[in-house]
Protein backbone atom coordinates (compact mmCIF):
# COMPACT_ATOMS: atom_id res chain seq x y z
CA UNK A 1 0.00 0.00 0.00
CA UNK A 2 1.41 3.60 -1.22
CA UNK A 3 1.82 6.29 1.86
CA UNK A 4 -1.40 8.37 1.77
CA UNK A 5 -0.48 12.07 0.51
CA UNK A 6 -0.56 14.60 3.23
CA UNK A 7 -3.40 17.64 2.64
CA UNK A 8 -2.21 20.95 3.71
CA UNK A 9 -4.79 24.44 4.00
CA UNK A 10 -3.53 27.63 3.09
CA UNK A 11 -5.82 30.71 4.59
CA UNK A 12 -4.28 34.12 3.98
CA UNK A 13 -5.56 37.09 1.67
CA UNK A 14 -1.53 37.75 1.16
CA UNK A 15 -1.39 36.83 -2.52
CA UNK A 16 2.56 36.55 -2.36
CA UNK A 17 2.65 34.31 0.34
CA UNK A 18 -0.40 31.94 -0.70
CA UNK A 19 1.64 31.32 -4.17
CA UNK A 20 5.32 30.69 -2.31
CA UNK A 21 3.74 28.49 0.09
CA UNK A 22 1.82 26.60 -2.45
CA UNK A 23 4.90 26.27 -4.72
CA UNK A 24 7.09 24.59 -1.55
CA UNK A 25 4.15 22.40 -0.63
CA UNK A 26 3.31 20.84 -3.54
CA UNK A 27 7.18 20.67 -4.32
CA UNK A 28 7.28 18.50 -1.04
CA UNK A 29 4.25 16.24 -1.92
CA UNK A 30 1.76 17.79 -0.33
CA UNK A 31 -1.79 18.27 -1.64
CA UNK A 32 -2.01 21.85 -1.27
CA UNK A 33 -5.84 23.66 -0.60
CA UNK A 34 -5.73 27.52 -0.99
CA UNK A 35 -8.46 30.16 0.66
CA UNK A 36 -8.39 33.73 0.69
CA UNK A 37 -10.22 34.02 3.62
CA UNK A 38 -11.46 31.30 6.23
CA UNK A 39 -14.77 30.38 5.79
CA UNK A 40 -17.92 30.59 8.07
CA UNK A 41 -17.95 27.50 9.42
CA UNK A 42 -15.97 24.40 9.63
CA UNK A 43 -17.87 22.40 6.58
CA UNK A 44 -16.18 23.36 4.03
CA UNK A 45 -13.02 22.45 5.78
CA UNK A 46 -14.64 19.10 6.21
CA UNK A 47 -14.96 18.50 2.96
CA UNK A 48 -11.36 19.13 2.09
CA UNK A 49 -10.22 17.01 5.42
CA UNK A 50 -6.71 18.23 5.65
CA UNK A 51 -3.61 16.92 7.89
CA UNK A 52 -2.81 20.79 8.93
CA UNK A 53 -4.63 23.90 8.36
CA UNK A 54 -1.82 27.21 8.27
CA UNK A 55 -3.60 30.23 8.80
CA UNK A 56 -2.36 33.46 8.36
CA UNK A 57 -3.80 35.49 11.38
CA UNK A 58 -2.34 39.27 10.36
CA UNK A 59 -4.23 38.81 7.30
CA UNK A 60 -7.44 38.15 8.55
CA UNK A 61 -10.22 39.87 10.30
CA UNK A 62 -10.88 39.46 14.37
CA UNK A 63 -14.48 37.81 12.92
CA UNK A 64 -12.65 35.65 10.91
CA UNK A 65 -10.87 34.02 13.50
CA UNK A 66 -13.34 32.50 15.24
CA UNK A 67 -12.85 29.51 12.25
CA UNK A 68 -9.72 28.19 14.88
CA UNK A 69 -12.23 27.64 17.73
CA UNK A 70 -15.49 26.15 15.55
CA UNK A 71 -12.33 23.67 14.64
CA UNK A 72 -12.04 22.94 17.85
CA UNK A 73 -15.47 22.56 19.11
CA UNK A 74 -16.37 20.19 16.11
CA UNK A 75 -14.99 16.61 16.87
CA UNK A 76 -14.56 15.38 13.04
CA UNK A 77 -11.81 18.80 12.81
CA UNK A 78 -11.08 19.05 16.44
CA UNK A 79 -8.12 16.89 15.97
CA UNK A 80 -6.29 18.96 12.97
CA UNK A 81 -3.83 21.47 13.95
CA UNK A 82 -4.22 24.71 12.96
CA UNK A 83 -0.67 26.63 12.88
CA UNK A 84 -1.01 30.80 12.67
CA UNK A 85 1.37 32.66 11.05
CA UNK A 86 1.58 36.18 13.56
CA UNK A 87 3.17 39.38 12.76
CA UNK A 88 5.99 39.69 15.16
CA UNK A 89 4.74 43.21 16.91
CA UNK A 90 1.22 42.17 17.46
CA UNK A 91 1.92 39.11 18.96
CA UNK A 92 1.01 39.03 22.47
CA UNK A 93 -2.52 40.98 21.02
CA UNK A 94 -3.06 38.14 18.81
CA UNK A 95 -2.30 35.27 20.71
CA UNK A 96 -4.54 36.29 23.74
CA UNK A 97 -7.56 36.87 20.74
CA UNK A 98 -6.00 33.05 19.56
CA UNK A 99 -5.73 31.40 23.02
CA UNK A 100 -8.19 29.15 22.03
CA UNK A 101 -7.97 26.69 18.87
CA UNK A 102 -4.34 27.04 17.84
CA UNK A 103 -1.68 24.75 18.46
CA UNK A 104 1.09 26.61 16.98
CA UNK A 105 2.48 29.77 15.57
CA UNK A 106 4.94 31.58 13.62
CA UNK A 107 6.18 35.01 13.02
CA UNK A 108 5.44 36.08 9.24
CA UNK A 109 6.95 36.07 7.29
CA UNK A 110 7.79 32.41 7.68
CA UNK A 111 10.76 30.60 6.58
CA UNK A 112 9.33 28.02 4.41
CA UNK A 113 11.36 25.05 6.37
CA UNK A 114 10.72 25.97 9.61
CA UNK A 115 6.97 25.85 8.73
CA UNK A 116 7.44 22.80 6.88
CA UNK A 117 9.13 21.05 9.91
CA UNK A 118 6.28 22.73 12.10
CA UNK A 119 3.84 21.34 9.85
CA UNK A 120 5.07 17.94 10.01
CA UNK A 121 5.72 17.64 13.71
CA UNK A 122 2.19 18.94 14.34
CA UNK A 123 0.87 15.99 12.04
CA UNK A 124 2.92 13.42 13.18
CA UNK A 125 1.27 14.45 17.15
CA UNK A 126 -1.86 14.75 15.87
CA UNK A 127 -1.72 11.90 13.85
CA UNK A 128 -0.64 9.69 16.81
CA UNK A 129 -3.24 11.42 19.61
CA UNK A 130 -5.93 10.46 17.11
CA UNK A 131 -5.02 6.89 16.64
CA UNK A 132 -3.60 6.04 20.10
CA UNK A 133 -5.77 4.35 22.88
CA UNK A 134 -6.75 7.51 25.38
CA UNK A 135 -6.81 4.67 28.11
CA UNK A 136 -3.14 3.06 27.72
CA UNK A 137 -1.59 5.75 25.64
CA UNK A 138 -0.47 3.00 23.25
CA UNK A 139 -0.42 3.40 19.30
CA UNK A 140 -3.24 2.25 18.06
CA UNK A 141 -5.38 1.60 14.17
CA UNK A 142 -3.07 3.15 11.30
CA UNK A 143 0.28 3.74 13.47
CA UNK A 144 0.35 -0.21 13.77
CA UNK A 145 -0.69 -0.39 10.03
CA UNK A 146 2.41 1.94 9.28
CA UNK A 147 4.65 -0.05 11.90
CA UNK A 148 4.08 -3.17 9.97
CA UNK A 149 3.85 -1.82 6.78
CA UNK A 150 7.20 0.24 6.91
CA UNK A 151 8.81 -3.53 7.73
CA UNK A 152 7.12 -5.25 4.81
CA UNK A 153 8.30 -2.68 2.72
CA UNK A 154 11.77 -3.09 4.07
CA UNK A 155 11.69 -6.39 3.31
CA UNK A 156 13.10 -7.12 7.29
CA UNK A 157 12.43 -10.26 9.35
CA UNK A 158 9.95 -9.71 12.28
CA UNK A 159 7.72 -11.15 14.42
CA UNK A 160 4.03 -10.21 15.27
CA UNK A 161 2.52 -10.87 18.14
CA UNK A 162 -1.20 -10.44 18.87
CA UNK A 163 -2.08 -10.53 22.81
CA UNK A 164 -5.96 -11.20 23.95
CA UNK A 165 -6.90 -11.22 27.33
CA UNK A 166 -9.22 -14.19 27.69
CA UNK A 167 -12.09 -14.36 30.46
CA UNK A 168 -11.64 -10.17 30.44
CA UNK A 169 -15.69 -9.90 30.00
CA UNK A 170 -16.09 -11.81 32.77
CA UNK A 171 -14.09 -9.55 35.23
CA UNK A 172 -15.61 -6.93 33.66
CA UNK A 173 -19.08 -7.64 34.02
CA UNK A 174 -18.79 -8.46 37.65
CA UNK A 175 -15.96 -5.66 39.08
CA UNK A 176 -17.20 -3.18 36.68
CA UNK A 177 -15.75 -1.05 33.94
CA UNK A 178 -13.73 1.04 36.13
CA UNK A 179 -11.51 -2.02 37.50
CA UNK A 180 -11.77 -3.25 33.98
CA UNK A 181 -9.79 -0.49 32.48
CA UNK A 182 -6.97 -0.88 35.58
CA UNK A 183 -6.98 -4.44 34.37
CA UNK A 184 -6.06 -3.32 30.23
CA UNK A 185 -3.57 -0.61 31.68
CA UNK A 186 -1.56 -3.24 33.73
CA UNK A 187 -1.58 -5.13 30.74
CA UNK A 188 -0.58 -2.63 28.58
CA UNK A 189 2.53 -1.63 31.56
CA UNK A 190 3.13 -5.79 31.57
CA UNK A 191 3.83 -5.24 27.42
CA UNK A 192 5.77 -2.63 27.71
CA UNK A 193 8.33 -3.89 31.02
CA UNK A 194 8.72 -7.15 29.14
CA UNK A 195 9.50 -5.87 25.69
CA UNK A 196 11.95 -3.06 27.38
CA UNK A 197 13.96 -6.20 29.19
CA UNK A 198 13.50 -8.68 26.90
CA UNK A 199 13.21 -7.02 23.06
CA UNK A 200 15.00 -4.93 20.57
CA UNK A 201 15.54 -1.44 21.33
CA UNK A 202 13.20 -0.81 17.68
CA UNK A 203 10.05 -2.95 18.34
CA UNK A 204 7.02 -1.72 18.80
CA UNK A 205 3.93 -2.43 21.13
CA UNK A 206 -0.20 -1.31 20.33
CA UNK A 207 -2.98 -1.47 21.50
CA UNK A 208 -5.35 -2.56 19.11
CA UNK A 209 -8.33 -1.95 21.41
CA UNK A 210 -10.57 -3.53 24.25
CA UNK A 211 -8.47 -6.57 25.61
CA UNK A 212 -6.36 -6.75 22.62
CA UNK A 213 -2.25 -5.93 22.51
CA UNK A 214 -0.25 -6.01 19.87
CA UNK A 215 3.93 -6.08 19.36
CA UNK A 216 6.72 -6.98 16.78
CA UNK A 217 9.96 -8.16 17.67
CA UNK A 218 12.78 -9.77 16.01
CA UNK A 219 12.31 -13.81 15.77
CA UNK A 220 15.09 -14.92 18.18
CA UNK A 221 13.49 -12.44 20.92
CA UNK A 222 9.71 -13.11 20.09
CA UNK A 223 9.98 -16.70 22.57
CA UNK A 224 11.46 -14.92 25.58
CA UNK A 225 9.29 -12.48 25.09
CA UNK A 226 5.89 -14.43 24.87
CA UNK A 227 7.16 -16.66 28.16
CA UNK A 228 7.82 -13.54 30.06
CA UNK A 229 4.85 -11.55 29.46
CA UNK A 230 2.81 -14.65 30.39
CA UNK A 231 4.92 -15.25 33.90
CA UNK A 232 4.17 -11.44 34.84
CA UNK A 233 0.69 -11.44 33.76
CA UNK A 234 -0.16 -14.83 35.72
CA UNK A 235 1.48 -13.49 38.60
CA UNK A 236 -0.09 -9.64 38.86
CA UNK A 237 -3.62 -9.97 37.43
CA UNK A 238 -5.11 -12.27 40.34
CA UNK A 239 -4.54 -9.35 42.57
CA UNK A 240 -7.30 -7.31 40.78
CA UNK A 241 -9.62 -9.86 42.04
CA UNK A 242 -11.20 -9.56 45.49
CA UNK A 243 -9.10 -12.37 48.18
CA UNK A 244 -12.03 -14.50 47.94
CA UNK A 245 -12.02 -14.68 44.17
CA UNK A 246 -8.41 -15.25 44.03
CA UNK A 247 -8.55 -18.01 46.37
CA UNK A 248 -11.13 -19.73 44.68
CA UNK A 249 -9.52 -19.32 41.24
CA UNK A 250 -12.59 -18.41 39.80
CA UNK A 251 -15.41 -15.78 40.27
CA UNK A 252 -19.84 -16.56 38.97
CA UNK A 253 -20.75 -14.25 36.01
CA UNK A 254 -23.25 -14.69 33.19
CA UNK A 255 -22.13 -15.88 30.17
CA UNK A 256 -23.14 -14.51 26.43
CA UNK A 257 -26.53 -16.78 26.80
CA UNK A 258 -27.17 -15.29 30.21
CA UNK A 259 -26.48 -18.71 31.77
CA UNK A 260 -24.29 -18.35 35.21
CA UNK A 261 -21.12 -19.79 34.65
CA UNK A 262 -17.63 -20.61 36.92
CA UNK A 263 -15.35 -18.07 34.86
CA UNK A 264 -11.38 -18.84 35.54
CA UNK A 265 -9.24 -15.66 36.53
CA UNK A 266 -8.08 -13.78 33.72
CA UNK A 267 -5.45 -15.33 31.33
CA UNK A 268 -3.57 -14.59 28.16
CA UNK A 269 -3.28 -15.80 24.63
CA UNK A 270 -0.75 -14.90 22.40
CA UNK A 271 -0.41 -15.67 18.87
CA UNK A 272 2.41 -14.86 16.78
CA UNK A 273 3.47 -14.94 12.99
CA UNK A 274 7.14 -14.66 12.00
CA UNK A 275 8.12 -12.55 8.82
CA UNK A 276 11.10 -13.77 7.43
CA UNK A 277 12.98 -11.73 4.48
CA UNK A 278 11.20 -12.96 0.96
CA UNK A 279 8.64 -14.61 2.55
CA UNK A 280 5.14 -15.46 1.01
CA UNK A 281 3.67 -12.76 3.67
CA UNK A 282 3.59 -9.64 1.78
CA UNK A 283 -0.09 -7.69 3.05
CA UNK A 284 -0.93 -6.90 6.45
CA UNK A 285 -3.79 -8.85 6.04
CA UNK A 286 -2.06 -11.74 5.19
CA UNK A 287 -0.66 -11.92 8.62
CA UNK A 288 -4.06 -10.90 9.92
CA UNK A 289 -5.74 -13.93 8.54
CA UNK A 290 -3.00 -16.02 9.75
CA UNK A 291 -3.45 -14.38 13.49
CA UNK A 292 -6.52 -15.18 13.00
CA UNK A 293 -6.35 -18.62 12.35
CA UNK A 294 -4.43 -19.42 15.69
CA UNK A 295 -6.68 -17.21 18.30
CA UNK A 296 -9.39 -19.41 16.91
CA UNK A 297 -7.83 -22.62 17.87
CA UNK A 298 -6.30 -21.40 20.91
CA UNK A 299 -9.64 -19.30 22.70
CA UNK A 300 -10.89 -22.82 24.27
CA UNK A 301 -8.02 -23.66 25.80
CA UNK A 302 -8.31 -22.65 28.88
CA UNK A 303 -4.88 -20.69 30.97
CA UNK A 304 -1.99 -18.07 29.51
CA UNK A 305 -0.43 -19.82 26.35
CA UNK A 306 1.37 -18.51 23.06
CA UNK A 307 1.55 -20.37 19.67
CA UNK A 308 3.58 -19.22 16.62
CA UNK A 309 2.16 -20.07 13.46
CA UNK A 310 3.51 -23.04 11.93
CA UNK A 311 3.96 -22.05 7.89
CA UNK A 312 5.77 -18.92 9.49
CA UNK A 313 8.63 -20.92 10.91
CA UNK A 314 12.39 -22.02 9.54
CA UNK A 315 12.44 -25.75 8.36
CA UNK A 316 13.31 -27.48 11.94
CA UNK A 317 12.61 -24.62 14.18
CA UNK A 318 9.00 -24.40 14.23
CA UNK A 319 8.05 -24.63 18.32
CA UNK A 320 3.90 -26.27 19.50
CA UNK A 321 1.56 -24.10 21.20
CA UNK A 322 3.27 -23.23 24.73
CA UNK A 323 0.21 -24.33 27.69
CA UNK A 324 1.12 -22.62 31.53
CA UNK A 325 -0.98 -23.74 34.15
CA UNK A 326 -1.55 -22.45 37.20
CA UNK A 327 0.27 -25.81 38.56
CA UNK A 328 3.53 -24.64 36.59
CA UNK A 329 3.93 -21.87 38.23
CA UNK A 330 6.96 -21.14 41.01
CA UNK A 331 6.54 -22.31 44.65
CA UNK A 332 6.39 -18.93 45.93
CA UNK A 333 3.80 -16.47 47.19
CA UNK A 334 4.11 -13.85 45.02
CA UNK A 335 2.94 -10.05 46.71
CA UNK A 336 2.66 -6.70 45.30
CA UNK A 337 4.16 -3.77 47.12
CA UNK A 338 1.07 -2.17 46.76
CA UNK A 339 -0.80 -4.15 48.93
CA UNK A 340 2.06 -4.78 51.39
CA UNK A 341 1.34 -1.16 52.03
CA UNK A 342 -2.58 -1.90 51.90
CA UNK A 343 -1.67 -4.44 54.62
CA UNK A 344 0.08 -2.29 56.90
CA UNK A 345 -2.29 0.18 56.36
CA UNK A 346 -0.15 2.81 55.10
CA UNK A 347 -2.03 3.03 51.84
CA UNK A 348 -5.44 3.67 51.39
CA UNK A 349 -7.38 2.16 48.60
CA UNK A 350 -7.83 5.35 46.69
CA UNK A 351 -4.44 6.23 47.39
CA UNK A 352 -2.66 3.14 45.88
CA UNK A 353 -5.41 3.42 43.10
CA UNK A 354 -4.01 7.15 42.20
CA UNK A 355 -0.60 6.19 42.80
CA UNK A 356 -1.18 3.05 39.83
CA UNK A 357 -2.67 5.27 37.61
CA UNK A 358 0.41 7.07 37.33
CA UNK A 359 2.94 4.49 37.63
CA UNK A 360 1.01 2.21 34.61
CA UNK A 361 1.07 5.62 32.41
CA UNK A 362 4.47 7.09 33.16
CA UNK A 363 6.63 3.97 33.56
CA UNK A 364 8.07 5.06 36.74
CA UNK A 365 8.71 2.48 39.66
CA UNK A 366 5.70 2.51 42.05
CA UNK A 367 7.83 3.24 44.87
CA UNK A 368 9.21 6.57 43.42
CA UNK A 369 5.63 7.95 42.45
CA UNK A 370 4.67 7.14 46.21
CA UNK A 371 7.03 9.16 47.53
CA UNK A 372 6.18 11.94 44.84
CA UNK A 373 2.53 11.99 45.70
CA UNK A 374 3.62 12.58 49.38
CA UNK A 375 1.51 9.36 50.47
CA UNK A 376 4.60 7.51 51.75
CA UNK A 377 8.16 8.38 53.16
CA UNK A 378 11.50 6.84 52.46
CA UNK A 379 11.72 4.61 55.54
CA UNK A 380 7.89 3.26 55.30
CA UNK A 381 9.20 2.59 51.27
CA UNK A 382 12.10 0.41 52.54
CA UNK A 383 10.85 -1.74 55.36
CA UNK A 384 7.31 -2.58 52.74
CA UNK A 385 9.80 -3.68 50.62
CA UNK A 386 11.87 -6.03 52.71
CA UNK A 387 9.27 -7.10 53.71
CA UNK A 388 7.76 -7.53 50.19
CA UNK A 389 11.18 -9.62 49.42
CA UNK A 390 10.54 -11.44 52.42
CA UNK A 391 7.20 -12.61 51.11
CA UNK A 392 8.22 -13.53 47.34
CA UNK A 393 11.24 -15.62 48.91
CA UNK A 394 10.42 -19.32 47.28
CA UNK A 395 9.40 -22.36 50.09
CA UNK A 396 10.92 -24.58 50.86
CA UNK A 397 9.28 -28.19 50.36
Amino acid sequence: MSERTKKILIISSDKSLREVLSFCFDGWGYEVSLRESPPHDVTPIKKISPDVIVVDVHSASKAHLEICRLLKDDFVTAFIPVITLINKRQLRTQLLNLKQGVDDYLIKPPDPLDLRVRVEMAARRAQYSFYASPLTGLPGGRIIEEAVQERLKKDISFSFGYLDIDSFKYFNDVYGYLKGDRAIMQTAYVLYTTIKKYGNKEDFIGHIGGDDFMFITSADKYKEVCHNIILSFDRIIPFHYSPDDRKRGFIDAKDRAHKMVKAGLMSVSIAVVNRHSHSDLQSVIQINERLAEIKSFLKDISGSKFMEDRRSGKTGEFVGPQFYKKDDAPSYSYIPLGHVLLEKKILTPDQLDEALNIHWRRGVILGEILKELGFIKEEELREALREQDAANLPRLI
